[in-house]
């Protein structure tokens, strides 16, 4: 099934290796995602063309750096252009995607680039989780100790207690991603695992242990963006967006009304699917917000994949996995192609890019013609969706 009025196209997209980055800043890092964009699509003269830049980047923390988008403008040879840095925690870039297709429909910039960027290997575990423990409550959840596994482990052990889920479930997230990224040669984690090993891997916060975490990852990724009416002109295979949600909730796990349960993500996906005039039925494939496999699993619900508590059958029964009814995270995941917080909303859209113009190799979706993308920020404060059209 088609339906739905492209809001805007993706007409290239680029994206680095996530991986350690060793030497290497956040800026020469967006360098490598930019070059693939200008490369797939040899029609665009960036310095004529590109009117507009919007770019996710989490935190300054990291290499005690802010003004990315400026910055990045610089790097990429667009120096001139506005360039905005846009910031929703790990949702960032999936925001500024938003925001690019605001920038677009607008009329006020006819092509524009969407991306991300985050160098977080440089610095410690201990301080990596300090700094993405900036995006939860401070004053009631960062001042008591509580960090993000231990967030997403309170939804976990919630979700086993009200629905049956098992620890085996999340193992199940983990091994899918993980073999999908053995197939991405740009995965940070490209080999497969078993269920036995994530089951014998240590706590990190209980029901959540080693293997069910995604990886610090330093990476840069984009899409580029013009109206529907003109992605012709640059290429032959445009991809469009034909719906577009974001939503917002209570920053605190504790003021929330259920934490089985992304309201954020609820809101945003019935947004996008009204405007793509779609129903979950007619996904197939989907990027979602892996940080956890446990997130994992509440966004198939989230997002109407299944009914609430059902998350768990659709992995025993491989319906996610590549060959599955409705293929989720093809590229990896957050899990374990990387999770450079900054770039993965963009990197999402990458994956959607690749799939529904038939580049996605070894990952491919066959006869993939409806893609969707789910980014989060914090423990769900923020949550972003969008729905992609293929024009094969």
């Amino acid at each position: 099934m088609l339906s739905g009025k492209p809001l805007v196209s993706i007409i290239s997209a680029g994206m680095s290796k996530f991986q350690k980055h060793e030497g290497l800043l956040a800026r020469e890092i967006f360098t490598l995602a930019i070059q693939e964009a200008f490369a797939r699509c040899p029609r665009l003269e960036p310095k004529r063309d590109v009117k507009a830049m919007f770019i996710g980047h989490m935190g300054e923390a990291y290499e005690h750096q802010g003004h990315m988008g400026a910055i990045l403008a610089d790097w990429s040879g667009l120096l001139g252009i506005p360039a905005t840095r846009c910031e929703a925690a790990c949702g960032s870039s999936g925001a500024a995607l938003r925001t690019g297709v605001y920038a677009v429909l607008s009329g006020l910039a006819d092509v524009v680039i969407v991306g991300g960027v985050e160098k977080m290997t440089n610095r410690t575990t201990a301080e990596v989780t300090e700094y993405l423990a900036m995006a939860s409550d401070y004053p009631f959840e960062q001042y008591h100790g509580i960090t993000f596994p231990g967030l997403f482990a309170l939804m976990a052990s919630r979700h086993m207690h009200d629905y049956g889920t098992q620890e085996e479930h999340f193992a199940m997230a983990a091994v899918k991603n993980h073999y999908h990224a053995s197939l991405n040669p740009k995965a940070h984690m490209q080999k497969e695992i078993t269920l036995e090993t994530v089951m014998q891997s240590r706590y990190v916060a209980w029901p959540l242990k080693l293997y069910d975490c995604s990886l610090v990852t330093d990476g840069a990724s984009c899409v580029i963006l013009t109206k529907p009416e003109l992605a012709l002109k640059y290429t032959d295979n445009p991809v469009h967006i034909i719906g577009s949600g974001q939503a917002s909730d209570s920053i605190g796990l504790y003021e929330r009304k259920t934490v089985t349960s992304l309201t954020s993500t609820k809101t945003a996906a019935k947004t996008a699917y009204e405007m793509a005039q779609l129903s979950p039925i007619d996904v197939d494939l989907a990027e979602v917000h892996d940080c956890f496999t446990s997130a994992e699993l509440i966004a198939y619900e989230d997002l109407g994949f299944c009914k609430p508590g059902e998350s768990g059958k659709l992995l025993e029964d491989n319906q996610t996995r590549l060959g599955g009814r409705i293929p989720v995270n093809t590229s990896g995941g957050l899990k374990a192609k990387g999770h450079p917080v900054g770039a993965t909303g963009t990197a999402q859209a990458y994956e959607m890019y690749l799939q529904l113009t038939g580049q996605a190799e070894r990952c491919q979706v066959k006869d993939a013609k409806i893609g969707l993308t789910h980014n989060v920020g914090g423990s769900g404060a923020t949550a972003v969706v969008h729905i992609y059209r293929s024009t094969q």
